[in-house]
This record gives C-alpha cells, sequence and structure tokens, in this order.
C-alpha cells in the first residue's frame, strides 16, 4: 500500500464527521524537463486530490524509466516519472500515472518530471488534477453517521492486526472443514507437486506461498466465489483508497481495494479477490490471487492460489514504503478460502495434500516471515 493511502486511512478515521465534496477538475501540461509546474491551485486541510497524467508529447511514461541520480528531486523514484509537492520547499512525492493525497494544511500544488540535467526522454505530460473540498450537505447526515460506524470498525480491525488486540483465535476456519477421507489421485498428486511452490514479484523476489488448488471451470470457480461473497480486486492501487472514500459518500460501500501483481508460471495473477467488511478493508482483509495451471485433471481446469490475510500495516522492506501486514499463520486464510466456499453448497470435495517440498517457514517478498504446516488444500467443485 502506498504510504499516501496510509495517510488517508488515518485521517478518515480522525475526521469521521466529515462531510461530502464535489469536484473541481483541471488539467495542465508538464515538460519532461527539470523544471516545476504552478498549478495555482490553493489547498485546505480536509481537502483531497486525485492526479492522472498521460504521455500528450512523445513517449515519455509518467511511471518513469529507469533508476533517478542522486540529484534528482525524488532521488526514490524512477527517472523522468511525474512528482508533486504541496508547498515549493517541501518534500516531493511521485505520483507517476495515478495518484491521490489527502491534504492536511494549506498548501499550493507543483507538479514537475523527476530529472536533473537532462531528461531520459523529451516530451509532456497532460496532468488532470481532481480536487474535492468540504461542502456543508444536511441530506447526507445520515450517511455520516454510517460511515462514522463503519470507520471505526475499521479502527478495530487495525488495532487488532497492528498490535494484537483482540485478535480472534486462528484455527477456527479449518475446524469447520469437511474434509474427504479418499486419496488424491496419483497423477494429479505428481502435477501438484510439479507446482511452484511459492510466488514471486517483477523482481523475482519470492513470496507467499502456494497453498490451495481449486479444480473446476473459470465459470464455476467465478460463480462459487460470487456465492461465498468474494470479490473481485480493483487494479489501480493508487486511487483506491480515495474512490473508497468517495463512493462511500455516494452511498456505495467500496468492496474492492487493490492487489498488487504477483507472478506464477511466468506470469501476472489471472484474478484477485478479496473479502472484508467496507471501509475495514483499508486496514485488513482475506484476499487471494489465482493462476490457471498449465494442465488439466480428468478434463477440468485447475487453478492455483495464493492466500495470506491482511491484519495491518508494516514497513516493506524492499523500498521503504507503507505496505500490508500479513498474519504470519498464512494456513488461517487457505482453510478460509475452502471454508467460505464449502458454505455455498458448490463443493464436490476438500483434501489437504502435503506436497513433496512443502513451505513451512519463509518470507513474503515486502520481508515478513510466515509458517505453514506446508499442506496445500485441494478443492474439486460440483
Amino acid at each position: 500500500m502506498h504510504q499516501t493511502s496510509l495517510c488517508l486511512f488515518l485521517s478518515l478515521l480522525v475526521a469521521s464527521s466529515a462531510t461530502p465534496t464535489f469536484a473541481q477538475d483541471s488539467t495542465f501540461t508538464v515538460p519532461t524537463a527539470a523544471a516545476w509546474v504552478d498549478t495555482g491551485i490553493d489547498l485546505q486541510s480536509g481537502d483531497s486530490i486525485q492526479i492522472t497524467a498521460t504521455s500528450s508529447v512523445g513517449e515519455c511514461d509518467p511511471n518513469g524509466t529507469g533508476a533517478a541520480s542522486n540529484n534528482a528531486p525524488l532521488p526514490s523514484a524512477a527517472a523522468g516519472a511525474l512528482i508533486a509537492k504541496l508547498n515549493a520547499e517541501a518534500t516531493p512525492t511521485l505520483v507517476g500515472s495515478s495518484d491521490s493525497l489527502n491534504i492536511t494544511e494549506a498548501s499550493h500544488l507543483f507538479l514537475s518530471a523527476n530529472v536533473t540535467g537532462n531528461p531520459p526522454c523529451q516530451g509532456k505530460f497532460s496532468v488532470k488534477v481532481h480536487k474535492g473540498t468540504s461542502a456543508d450537505s444536511s441530506a447526507n447526515q445520515n450517511r455520516g453517521q454510517q460511515l462514522k460506524s463503519q470507520l471505526a470498525e475499521a479502527a478495530e480491525v487495525f488495532m487488532q492486526g497492528q498490535f494484537g488486540i483482540d485478535k480472534p483465535a486462528a484455527g477456527a476456519a479449518a475446524a469447520s472443514l469437511k474434509l474427504s477421507n479418499t486419496p488424491l489421485d496419483p497423477a494429479l498428486r505428481k502435477d501438484i507437486d510439479g507446482l511452484p511452490r511459492r510466488v514471486n514479484d517483477q523482481f523475482k523476489n519470492l513470496g507467499d506461498m502456494v497453498n490451495f488448488v481449486i479444480i473446476g471451470s473459470q465459470k464455476k470457480m467465478q460463480d462459487a466465489l460470487d456465492a461465498a461473497n468474494w470479490h473481485v480486486a480493483d487494479t489501480s492501487d493508487r486511487k483506491a483508497v480515495f474512490e473508497a472514500a468517495l463512493e462511500t459518500y455516494e452511498n456505495k460501500d467500496y468492496l474492492s481495494m487493490p492487489m498488487s501483481t504477483l507472478y506464477l508460471f511466468g506470469r501476472p495473477q489471472d484474478f484477485g479477490y478479496e473479502m472484508a467488511e467496507p471501509i475495514a478493508m483499508v486496514a485488513s482483509r482475506n484476499h487471494f490471487r489465482i493462476w490457471k495451471a498449465p494442465f488439466t485433471w480428468q478434463g477440468q481446469e485447475v487453478w492455483v492460489g495464493a492466500g495470506t490475510h491482511d491484519i495491518g500495516f508494516a514497513k516493506d522492506k524492499r523500498n521503504g514504503n507503507v505496505t500490508h501486514k500479513i498474519d504470519p499463520v498464512v494456513d488461517g486464510e487457505r482453510d478460509n478460502v475452502g471454508s467460505s466456499l464449502q458454505k455455498t453448497g458448490k463443493v464436490k470435495t476438500l483434501t489437504y495434500y502435503l506436497p513433496s517440498n512443502p513451505v513451512q517457514q519463509a518470507k513474503n517478498a515486502t520481508g515478513d516471515g510466515y509458517s505453514s504446516d506446508g499442506r496445500l488444500l485441494v478443492i474439486v467443485l460440483q
């Protein structure tokens, strides 16, 4: 999770009686040369802005390309990436192709490319700034009270995950599983033994373990997950928390917090699913990624999943940014997936299988450790 997302979440908890917003849109041209563009936009505490950028001239990418020099305005970001600052002397923050910022004090918005000296490419960015400002609306008072209640629940979830306060005991989902006593087919066991044990990020850092398998067509899988109240994850992490707040004010509960891209079989996840209460999922959610396997079993598609339970926030060991913190006992999420699907009546069998090279102690791609009994849960759909 981007650091501004965490700041927005905590600000929402503090300002849970805030009123709804109305929008103001402005468009700017930002050259890729080393120069700050004064947008003329003044901001006040309580405002929020969403910034989106595309290349309008040339082939420059607002997400940047390659490493920036130590003399760049923001050395930790890619060279040529779009950056912003909230006053002339402020430390810049990365925007890239999209970001949202929550304003906590009087500010003034500046935009630039992250370069010093000669830019990595010649071009211009077209940048749209979507600004929301506080506006009184008596018609939304009831919704405001509901939001306050949801935010209070989110705060409780956050405290449970971050500090272990009143954390539920592990193993409840496993205890509810109705498991098959029939051993897995030898051919299926062989295929599962040949699966990669862990997924990886874009830099090839090994991460979450593969901990469940679903057997059935894509339609059967999606229908079962929908019936179990799993939601497809958002694909744009930069704007997700902004949209969570906005959609809640518009009487919609945001249930699609973003999910980062991880890789298995040399490709990104085919689907990402998550389950949580509205708003609280900013801090805590059950979620998994799933990939179609390169083999079938008895003519049926096989889906390979890696699930974890977000329980708070932690520092990403790769870059120092804020990211989600997972429950280190990852078997709980494996069993939660199985339990939720079994309740739909769409599951034929559930079977634990210990592969030949199980993962029992490891770290995910962000550096957090986790443990497991090493078993995969094999879920065959009706």
